[in-house]
């Protein structure tokens, strides 16, 4: 056999192959009361405040798929799946490298504190969190110091034990489906929130959310999935194993926006 060959994934066979199972997670996640519970601009400040840890620890996740799927150190040797490297690759130059309106490129998370100082919201905490990951500081180290809500610490600290079990699986099903199978749904909440704010302030954090909306939707939202179907194949326990990280994930999210929610309840705004 040659090496062509023999790195080619297993055909995936067309007879009804298992599934991801999520329970009611994703339908809990998108009828969450934190979407009518933000309803002041003070509140989506606060909202910003919180949810930018999830934007920043989102990358790292799919450095870590990106690790699995393809091959990031020298000397380069080809990975099985020639497809799911494609694929990841096209979602890490969207993610980390995207077009602005008015040129130029940045990340999504550099978008996103762009769109918070617009907006009047505080970046301080995590900017300091970037400061001391930058200085040396571990990550349980600078998440402590850092003075970042406890909630969004505790979500951080989920995803980076995912991608600490260094499976695969359910690296790529936190992924798929704790980030880019559910942003569209959630995100379009928001949008309806700004449809009568100012636009000079939350421009740009429109722009960020409707930018994911027909990122996730149309493209990386599919391409996630496709990676899952070539990756679990017909293997039920692989797929099993997929469902339950892929549930822990969305649990967790669910977890932030409680706390995001009693947050808002008590802002005096």
């Amino acid at each position: 056999m040659s090496t062509a060959q023999a790195i080619v994934p297993p055909q995936i066979e067309a007879q009804s192959p298992p599934a991801i199972n999520l329970g009611d997670t994703r339908d809990r996640l998108l009828a969450h009361r934190l979407y009518s519970a933000i309803n002041t601009p003070e509140k989506l400040r606060l909202f910003m405040e919180f949810h930018v840890y999830a934007v920043w620890d989102f990358q790292s996740l799919l450095k870590a798929v990106q690790q699995r799927l393809t091959c990031t150190s020298v000397p380069w040797l080809p990975t099985p799946d020639p497809e799911a490297r494609r694929l990841i690759n096209e979602i890490v130059l969207d993610e980390e490298s995207d077009a602005l309106p008015d040129g130029g490129y940045a990340s999504h998370f550099e978008m996103y504190l762009d769109a918070m100082r617009a907006a009047g919201a505080d970046t301080g905490p995590v900017e300091r969190l970037l400061q001391r990951l930058a200085g040396g500081d571990s990550l349980p180290q600078a998440l402590t110091t850092a003075g970042i809500p406890t909630a969004a610490a505790d979500f951080v600290r989920q995803s980076f034990e995912v991608i600490a079990t260094e499976s695969t699986p359910a690296i790529v099903a936190a992924f798929t489906f704790g980030r880019e199978d559910v942003i569209p749904g959630m995100f379009r909440q928001f949008v309806a929130q700004l449809a009568d704010q100012d636009t000079l302030t939350w421009g740009a954090f429109r722009f960020y959310l409707e930018r994911h909306i027909a990122h996730d939707d149309e493209h990386h939202g599919p391409m996630c999935r496709r990676i899952m179907q070539r990756l679990c194949g017909n293997d039920e326990e692989t797929w099993a194993a997929a469902s339950h990280a892929a549930r822990n994930a969305i649990e967790s999210r669910l977890a932030l926006w409680d706390a995001i929610a009693d947050a808002c309840d008590h802002a005096a705004c």
